[in-house]
């Protein structure tokens, strides 16, 4: 019997502090098929309310990275979100393993 391993993976990170603040990154990354291989996930969202506004982020994470026991990965997440009220925030983080869906 063949299956395809769709899945997702949460996320919850905080971005680096610009303007004297930090915004939080909670959400799903998008459902994608693969194991322990070069797959990656999109992802995207709105960062947490602080200071009066949010942010807005996209993007694709890096490929999986095995988890000790090999029986669950992780990835990579970076990047930067919009430019909004005269600044940005940088971010890196990782995934949470992953969930069949």
């Amino acid at each position: 019997m063949y299956y395809i391993n769709i899945h997702t993976h949460p996320y919850f990170l905080p971005t680096k502090v610009d303007d004297g603040h930090l915004h939080y990154m909670r959400a799903y990354t998008m459902p994608a098929p693969g194991e322990i291989d070069n797959h990656i996930h999109l992802y995207s969202g709105e960062t947490s309310f602080n200071q009066g506004h949010v942010h807005y982020y996209r993007g694709a994470t890096g490929s999986a990275v095995p988890l000790p026991g090999g029986r669950n990965h992780y990835h990579l997440l970076q990047g930067e979100t919009t430019y909004d009220q005269g600044h940005k925030h940088f971010y890196r983080g990782n995934t949470g393993g992953s969930i069949r869906v």
